[in-house]
């Protein structure tokens, strides 16, 4: 099946502690149906100092699953996604609200 939520989307939260937040997906992973969105669902991690990489205490993005967000319309609201044939045969996602394109 198509991926509704891709890469280079802007979301925004539905649900959990970063509700109402948007941010771009910079990262999907189908198989475990999780996002990353950047500057969204933020943890800190301890890291140990290696060679390549610093030590100490590091924010980074933790996985979202994808039912908790939502591609953002031209109107600034959360909209599902749907899918449409075109003439040519080409396969292109829509929102649903609005029934325009989605861009990507």
């Amino acid at each position: 099946m198509a991926a509704k939520i891709r890469k280079g989307d802007k979301v925004i939260v539905l649900s959990g502690r970063d509700k109402g937040r948007t941010g771009e997906v910079f990262e999907v992973r189908p198989d475990a149906d999780v996002a990353l969105v950047r500057g969204i669902n933020m943890i800190k991690r301890h890291q140990k100092q290696t060679q390549t990489q610093e030590g100490g205490i590091i924010s980074k993005e933790a996985p979202i699953h994808l039912s908790n967000i939502a591609i953002v319309g031209k109107d600034g609201k959360p909209t599902r996604v749907g899918f449409k044939v075109l003439a040519d045969g080409k396969k292109v996602r829509i929102a649903k609200s609005s029934g325009a394109e989605i861009d990507g």
